[in-house]
């Protein structure tokens, strides 16, 4: 792709996606459900005037980057505390529930396997598929409803970030079961020590940055550095610990977010996000997919998938929600703000390929799981949050039950 090409793209991608965003806004829905749809329009499935590139890939995933360090730059830090054992139990239910629905979905159109056959293994990496959450969809749609702040944005945004690190575990060790040489006791090792890392790496930072912050405030060379520490710990977590890159973003956003200038980086960062990287990104879910090439021998099982992966997150976090004491449309709302697939799907899908874990003919159910749950999901949030009086959209399970 030549560099006149890229730019023609490029000017197509963000017009559309503004275009649709807006589009999406005066429907009273999420920008970013808009976003997606423009992605689906100019794309392979209709009208193809951009098809996915390298390039295009990249600038994709600098975006969700920015976004996910724009997600742990608003975190707060109290809220997280208190609802850090709440979202590691909905993560975990979050993830065990898609998992053995997806794997008993498989073995219902294929027969039920023996354990430690071939089509046993394809049957448990359908549902570790299933696993997946895609964070950064979530965060954007509550961020525009305002709703990102406060327990229940805290504790979803938290369960999914938990949930993916969860699940690249979980297809390690599924990995492991059909290569035994694979060492899965060293990368769970290697996620926890990534984890220790940041944590005294974090301090340290977090000092220094408070330091220059306190004598030279609200200056350009304060996010210049921040978005440098988010990409720095981005490459980190995936290139030497085998944790989404997405989540060292985030961990660098948690870092900076007690800052006294925490805001205005977030300022400068959605600058960037707004203008090309967010369109990309968003538009990117689109490109990935043709619907014109949707075998129809596959249609029932795609069908079949997208149900059980938006109905296993519903029933395995929204239920946990419930037991924890979120009652009503909050504990549906954790439910439907954990149903997305995205960029951690298609790295699971990507990488089960690789592994000849997954044929290629099943990575389209990925695709159209991905950009239905991307669609449907900011609407279903927009409308449960729609319903909500002043009291109840922020309610708290505490204040729920006095």
């Amino acid at each position: 792709m030549d560099t006149l090409d890229i730019l023609r793209q490029l000017a197509i991608i963000i017009v559309a996606a503004k275009a649709f965003g807006l589009l999406a806004r005066k429907c009273k829905a999420p920008q970013v459900a808009g976003e997606i749809i423009a992605g689906l329009l100019i794309g392979p499935s209709l009208l193809n005037l951009v098809e996915s590139s390298d390039f295009l890939a990249g600038m994709a995933e600098i975006g969700v980057i920015i976004l996910m360090f724009t997600a742990g730059l608003e975190t707060n830090i109290s809220d997280l505390r208190k609802t850090g054992i709440k979202a590691t139990i909905i993560a975990c239910a979050g993830v065990f529930v898609p998992l053995v629905l997806g794997t008993l979905l498989y073995m219902a159109f294929y027969g039920f396997s023996a354990i430690g056959t071939e089509e046993f293994y394809r049957a448990i990496f359908i549902g570790t598929i299933l696993t997946a959450t895609s964070v950064s969809i979530t965060v954007q749609t509550l961020r525009e409803m305002g709703k990102l702040q406060g327990e229940l944005g805290q504790t979803i945004m938290s369960a999914a970030i938990i949930d993916d690190v969860i699940g690249i575990i979980v297809l390690t060790v599924v990995i492991g079961f059909k290569k035994p040489g694979s060492d899965v006791p060293m990368v769970l090792l290697r996620t926890l020590a990534f984890f220790i890392l940041a944590l005294i790496l974090g301090f340290v930072i977090y000092k220094l940055f408070k330091w220059y912050d306190n004598r030279h405030p609200h200056t350009r060379r304060i996010p210049i550095m921040g978005i440098a520490i988010a990409f720095a710990l981005s490459y980190v977590a995936d290139k030497f610990f085998g944790v989404a890159d997405i989540t060292g973003a985030y961990v660098a956003g948690v870092i900076l977010c007690s800052l006294r200038d925490s805001e205005y980086i977030t300022r400068k960062m959605d600058v960037n996000s707004y203008i090309i990287f967010g369109p990309v990104f968003f538009c990117s879910i689109g490109l990935q997919t043709n619907i014109r090439t949707l075998d129809t021998t596959i249609l029932w099982f795609s069908l079949a998938f997208v149900g059980v992966g938006l109905i296993s997150k519903v029933i395995g976090c929204g239920l946990t929600a419930r037991c924890l004491g979120y009652k009503g449309r909050n504990a549906l709302k954790v439910g439907v703000g954990m149903m997305t697939r995205g960029e951690v799907a298609l790295i699971v899908a990507q990488r089960g390929l690789k592994v000849d874990m997954l044929e290629p003919a099943y990575f389209t159910a990925v695709i159209l799981l991905i950009i239905i749950s991307s669609i449907l999901t900011p609407l279903l949030l927009k409308a449960l949050y729609a319903k909500d009086g002043p009291e109840e959209s922020e309610s708290t399970p505490q204040e729920e039950s006095s």
